[in-house]
């Protein structure tokens, strides 16, 4: 059955080509996309359409904004044309969009979930041993990566409409083994570098015992805007395990400049982005960013992949994808497109004005939330790292998490996720509670995210700063009451 729209914004036009993109859009993933037929939302409670609810939910998940929508109307209206081009194209915008050049590659996946087949397969056969993957804080990048990241199914089923089974290795991935460091301790207060670093060193010194090539991951940018291990603690690594490790950074918040994109390339790093957080698209659209040399010299991919991934979404240097569908997922496309939209008209905005929006958004959020609720932030660096806070990207100031566990119907994090989509059926999205507080009494504390997009930065970027703060504080009083209204019903 045809999903109904209640929730479409009126002053967008509902046409029979907006009705196919938005079946498009909402295709080609899994079930985590797949719109209710009543009420015209996917699992996240949002939409690849404009609509008339609020969001700040940009860690979570995007409705998309108006100028996107009619972007990828206007391409389903003119053609979709043929799946392999058009993913070429996007490779080399998004190359352009953050100036990297040809001396790097793009793969397509899916969703940011996916994208960890795609490391393993660039150091597939670097060592006899096979592969140990050392990966950061799993609850504060995605659940799902920890089944991926061993060479896993992490799904029944495949963006290829494969029925899989979760946990089960995927042929030619058989030889991986997995650790995940926190980079947060029990009480929910993030580590510092060095304690990561030291954590990484043991599993290293692990993978050289068991004769494997390691992958490093870095987050940049977690569900609370955390960055580890920094620079300094990578140069170390460096220098002390010389061609036993990749790293594997991700990004895949995308709350990240295009600087340290270069800077992470330099060092021969895999970079994972999604334009489904912070990018501004709809979910379930993911890349990876790798040297050029790293295709070049990549082993023949595993068979598995023929379950996972099509042709196209591959470059066509990398060995073995003649393996690969030459299917098509229009669906991906179209949401890559959506995404990439939103990246490039970010970029082309003048840095002082993005560092204006911002601005305004971190006053109004003290002015509106942290003030009259008396909500803490969770800290996105360690306690009393002072040079940390003042060093700390901007991009990371686009996110706000708040220990909202003053409010007696949020107090403990299963309360906060009644709350989370209590607000959500309202017609007020934030980002979903993450585990990064304890209570009093040990347990894991309420919190929501309050998260900026490229989409509303651009919208916003033209307005004067007493007009942005003005029109961003009006939204967040409008969060701020509905919180209130959910509170007195609880």
């Amino acid at each position: 059955m045809a999903p109904d729209f209640p929730d479409f914004a009126p002053d967008s036009l509902l046409s029979d080509t907006a009705r196919q993109a938005i079946a498009l859009l909402s295709s080609g993933g899994d079930a985590r996309i797949t719109l209710d037929p009543q009420t015209g939302l996917n699992r996240y409670m949002s939409a690849p359409y404009p609509r008339k609810a609020l969001a700040f939910a940009s860690s979570t998940a995007n409705d998309l904004s108006k100028a996107a929508f009619s972007h990828v109307v206007g391409i389903v209206e003119n053609g979709l044309g043929a799946y392999a081009p058009r993913l070429a194209a996007l490779r080399d915008r998004i190359r352009a969009a953050y100036t990297i050049g040809d001396a790097a590659d793009v793969v397509f996946a899916p969703s940011g979930t996916d994208l960890e087949y795609v490391a393993l397969a660039a150091v597939l056969g670097r060592s006899e041993g096979g592969i140990h993957n050392i990966l950061l804080g799993a609850d504060e990048v995605g659940r799902g990566c920890v089944h991926s990241a061993n060479g896993d199914y992490f799904a029944g089923e495949t963006a290829l409409g494969v029925a899989t089974e979760p946990k089960r290795s995927v042929e030619g991935l058989e030889n991986v083994s997995l650790t995940d460091i926190a980079v947060r301790c029990e009480e929910g207060i993030a580590l510092e570098s060095s304690e990561i670093l030291d954590a990484i060193i043991i599993e290293l010194e692990r993978a050289r015992s068991m004769g494997k090539h390691a992958l490093v991951h870095v987050v940049h940018g977690s569900k609370t805007g955390l960055i580890l291990p920094q620079g300094a603690e990578l140069d170390r690594l460096e220098a002390e395990f010389p061609g036993q490790f990749t790293l594997v950074v991700d990004a895949c918040q995308a709350r990240i400049a295009s600087p340290a994109v270069h800077e992470y390339l330099d060092r021969g790093a895999i970079v994972f982005l999604t334009g489904s957080k912070f990018m501004g698209g709809p979910p379930f659209s993911g890349f990876a960013v790798l040297p050029k040399a790293m295709v070049r010299d990549a082993a023949a991919m595993p068979a598995g992949f023929a379950t996972i991934f099509r042709r196209a979404e591959w470059p066509a240097d990398w060995a073995g994808t003649e393996i690969l569908s030459d299917d098509e997922n229009q669906g991906l496309a179209l949401r890559l497109e959506a995404s990439v939209f939103e990246l490039e008209r970010f970029q082309l905005l003048p840095v002082p004005q993005v560092y204006a929006v911002i601005a305004s958004f971190q006053r109004a959020l003290a002015d509106t939330l942290l003030a009259p609720f008396g909500f803490n932030l969770v800290k996105p660096y360690p306690d009393g790292e002072e040079s940390e806070a003042r060093e700390h990207p901007i991009e990371m100031q686009t996110l706000a998490t708040l220990d909202v566990s003053s409010l007696p119907c949020a107090r403990s994090f299963e309360q906060a996720e009644a709350l989370h989509k209590a607000l959500a059926l309202s017609g007020v999205r934030l980002g979903q509670p993450v585990k990064s507080v304890r209570t009093i009494e040990g347990e894991w504390a309420g919190t929501l995210r309050v998260g900026l997009s490229m989409g509303q930065i651009s919208r916003w970027a033209s307005l004067t700063p007493d007009e942005q703060l003005a029109t961003i504080s009006a939204e967040l009083q409008q969060v701020a009451q509905a919180m209130r209204e959910a509170a007195a019903l609880a």
